[in-house]
């Protein structure tokens, strides 16, 4: 069997089977070593040797979750609960399910900002969101349904719009990659070539807001102020040096290129500011930290798993075989190029490092079978988009979980990854495939 199937099959079962993500990574991984015959050795090193890939991502994230406290402190997510929860108590009948598409669309707007107005990626979910939970409680609101648009938002803006993460995904990975790969990829409208596969991750959306989670769901109740910011009072100055930590954030980032520095520099200005007084900003900072730790390990360990993948060398193994089965089909070319695609970044947990690693093996493949510049970036780019929306290491699903989970009534895995997989991974594979044929 191949190492690479055995290893992601492996961890996916286990996680599935409620086994912590961090222990299904390290499972598989060994596993996938031994099966491809590295030795424990030879796997355990190079597992050691790539946990180092994750921590500056690890790092950002501890960061991040220092600043998210610090906005929270300042008051500003508990004006957002409080008017959302006047108008929930004012409301009844028609009058609350429209307060409930409000917090939908409000909940939306935020996750899409975060990735190319404000770049602040999850970072916001744990501030937004945990205040939240009691106005969820009130209105009935099916948190996995909460979950499939956080993920449709952290995901959706990056595949199609270039700017912020999209800028860098779109531009210096995706096109960059497949130009290495060999492609001509001069005057390509990368907007033109993501958006059948964007159309995908709507459509999904879509299913999952009119049809699979429109339901109500009881939930036990969350006294209001029970879980989310670290304080309920707010006034004009807590405020005014939220917006002025958030400027200084999003600015010193594009700068300099740093979400370590940018985060650093918005808790600055918090303490600064006296929002935060210097007594009490080592336990914030501290607390902060904390709240993102889980996610932070488990990408950690993502990169060790993705060392002992690459280490195998049977990915190109995976691929050469179903070289064999395509043939001279572009048809079948283009779903099985997608579907290796699916299982490679299942495994990582990434998009921006799969990319790389595809598009190095699909662009000589998908320019062999007749595929034009177009449909390559199209197929590689929904290729490695493709893991994010439904990995248990993905940082799109940890972070919806990190906030929607404060209270512990949902499940990473049935509450966000399951939902997430089937309502965009499932549809990106026809809208995917429906690209690479038609551009």
């Amino acid at each position: 069997m191949n190492a690479v199937v055995a290893a992601v099959g492996l961890m996916l079962v286990l996680s599935l089977l409620r086994v912590h993500v961090v222990v299904s990574l390290i499972i598989g991984a060994v596993v996938g070593g031994l099966i491809a015959g590295l030795g424990i050795e030879t796997t355990l090193k190079a597992f050691h040797d790539g946990l180092g890939g994750g921590a500056k991502v690890a790092l950002s994230y501890a960061l991040l979750g220092a600043f998210a406290v610090a906005i929270s402190k300042s008051g500003v997510a508990n004006v957002l609960a409080e008017k959302i929860l006047q108008m929930v108590g004012r409301q009844d009948g028609k009058g609350t399910e429209v307060v409930k598409w409000m917090l939908i669309m409000v909940l939306l707007v935020a996750a899409m900002s975060s990735q190319n107005i404000l770049p602040i990626h999850i970072a916001f979910i744990p501030l937004l969101v945990p205040p939240l939970l009691y106005v969820m409680g009130r209105l009935q609101l099916d948190r996995r349904l909460v979950a499939c648009v956080l993920t449709f938002g952290l995901i959706t803006p990056y595949m199609f719009l270039p700017v912020g993460f999209g800028g860098i995904f779109l531009k210096e990975i995706l096109l960059a990659n497949v130009a290495k790969g060999g492609a001509d990829v001069t005057g390509i409208n990368v907007m033109q070539a993501m958006m059948i596969p964007a159309a995908g991750m709507l459509f999904g959306l879509l299913v999952a807001v009119l049809f699979s989670y429109r339901k109500k769901r009881v939930y036990q109740e969350v006294a209001q102020g029970e879980v989310g910011s670290a304080s309920s009072s707010y006034n004009a100055k807590s405020l005014l040096a939220a917006g002025a930590a958030v400027i200084a954030a999003f600015v010193v980032q594009l700068w300099l290129d740093s979400m370590v520095l940018g985060a650093l520099v918005g808790f600055v200005v918090f303490s600064v500011s006296g929002v935060v007084g210097w007594k009490e900003s080592d336990d914030l900072f501290t607390d902060g930290m904390k709240m993102m730790a889980m996610i932070g390990f488990i990408m950690i360990t993502a990169s060790g798993f993705a060392e002992v993948m690459r280490e195998t060398g049977q990915i190109q193994t995976l691929v050469d075989s179903s070289v064999g089965v395509i043939g001279e089909s572009k048809a079948t070319g283009a779903i099985l190029m997608l579907l290796v695609g699916l299982l490679i970044t299942m495994g990582i947990g990434s998009s921006f490092s799969t990319v790389p690693i595809i598009a190095a093996i699909f662009v000589p493949l998908a320019m062999q079978l007749g595929f034009s510049p177009l449909a390559i970036v199209s197929l590689v780019g929904t290729a490695g988009a493709l893991g994010d929306a439904g990995s248990p290491a993905s940082d799109s699903t940890l972070g919806p979980t990190s906030g929607l989970n404060m209270d512990g009534q949902h499940s990473h895995i049935w509450d966000t990854v399951v939902p997430t997989f089937i309502h965009y991974n499932v549809p990106l594979l026809g809208f995917g495939w429906a690209a690479a044929m038609l551009l």
